[in-house]
């Protein structure tokens, strides 16, 4: 390999890290949901966001990961994936299949990916009161019963992805994609999100974070 090869490999590497290094452990969506409603385009198609956010926090999927935003008593049009794969996926105990999110969003483009999917909600089933609701004790309660979160992934999925619609068999990979989350980064991030939740800021690199 050439010299040139080597450094243009390096430098590849060195901002695949410091990017890594420099994610903040905890994003506030909160802090720049009022700029995406702002930038939206002024068509009378996109509803404001007391008008998007209607759902009840008694009525939330338990499926929900926890955070700022969660799907309640969602419409079952499966949209939401269309137009936020890594966030939305459809489930729920009555097969309605409800749409809940999954993964939180953590940069400004995923929040907008975010906030365009559940406006299409038409029954405005979606919250973004969890900082309101969530408490570290709850979190940790959620955590502990990720087994059962386990399951139910396993087994959708044993049904979704040999479906004969197109639809199932692509909600399938988002089932994968959460199962993967849930094994891997979703520990440390619920961890951020507690420390948030107790001290009303994000954590920086050094603090002690909460066990789960």
């Amino acid at each position: 390999m050439r010299s040139s090869d080597c450094a243009s490999c390096g430098a590849r590497l060195s901002t695949f890290y410091d990017a890594f290094v420099n994610e903040p452990l905890y994003w506030d969506p909160m802090l720049h949901l009022g700029e995406i409603f702002a930038s939206q385009p002024k068509d009378g198609l996109w509803q404001d966001r007391a008008a998007t956010f209607q759902g009840k926090w008694q009525e939330r999927n338990w499926r929900n990961a926890p955070g700022t935003f969660y799907g309640a008593m969602t419409d079952n049009c499966w949209v939401g994936r269309l137009h936020a794969p890594r966030h939305v996926l459809y489930g729920d105990d009555i097969d309605y299949e409800q749409e809940f999110l999954y993964r939180q969003p953590r940069s400004i483009e995923e929040l907008r990916a975010v906030v365009v999917a559940v406006q299409e909600d038409p029954w405005a089933g979606w919250a973004c009161d969890g900082d309101k609701r969530w408490t570290s004790s709850l979190v940790r309660e959620w955590w502990n019963e990720r087994e059962r979160l386990r399951e139910w992934i396993a087994t959708k999925h044993r049904r979704w992805r040999n479906s004969d619609r197109e639809d199932e068999r692509e909600a399938a990979t988002g089932l994968l994609d959460y199962l993967a989350y849930l094994d891997g980064n979703l520990k440390d991030h619920l961890q951020a999100y507690c420390y948030f939740l107790d001290n009303r800021v994000s954590p920086q690199p050094g603090d002690h974070l909460p066990p789960l």
